[in-house]
């Protein structure tokens, strides 16, 4: 009986801590931002510091972009991160706002999310994601968000990365 009742314990503490999870979204996404304006910003603090910017489009909504922004803070990838790249995270509400941002960069948002876009501190577009490349993060490792990053980094070569 004692097992019975540590093990129905764990199956409801394991469920909670589960919806919690789920239902706890952080939020990574300023829905009351101004995207032209955090660009705009973004550009400047890359040209000062010359650095790349990432333009990170998705919604608080999407698990997959909810893993992304654990990847990108993954020890592994954070200094990397944030020794080379400004990044902006765009929010794109339920796939109806932002998308002239996302149309000017070349992120097709009907591909999915999380979607990204690299520019160069002048805002010239380096690569634009165009076939949902990070959409199933959840499947993805860190590893291949490092991959990405050393890709676009100032003074890679911008080589294909392959996806896994």
């Amino acid at each position: 009986m004692m097992r019975m009742v540590a093990a129905v314990g764990l199956v409801v503490g394991g469920f909670a801590a589960s919806s919690m999870a789920f239902g706890g979204a952080r939020i990574i996404y300023d829905e009351s931002a101004d995207a032209h304006a955090d660009i705009k910003q973004a550009l400047a603090q890359a040209a000062k510091e010359h650095k790349r910017v990432i333009l990170d489009f998705g919604g608080n909504w999407c698990g997959d972009c909810q893993v992304l922004d654990i990847y990108f803070h993954d020890e592994k990838n954070l200094s990397l991160l944030e020794s080379n790249f400004v990044l902006v995270h765009i929010d794109i509400g339920h796939m109806d706002k932002n998308t002239d941002v996302a149309e000017k960069y070349g992120v097709p948002l009907g591909k999915g999310v999380p979607a990204m876009a690299v520019l160069d501190a002048r805002g010239k577009v380096l690569y634009s994601q165009r076939n949902g490349e990070f959409e199933a993060m959840r499947r993805m490792d860190e590893a291949s968000v490092t991959g990405f990053l050393n890709q676009w980094k100032p003074g890679a070569n911008g080589k294909p990365v392959v996806f896994q």
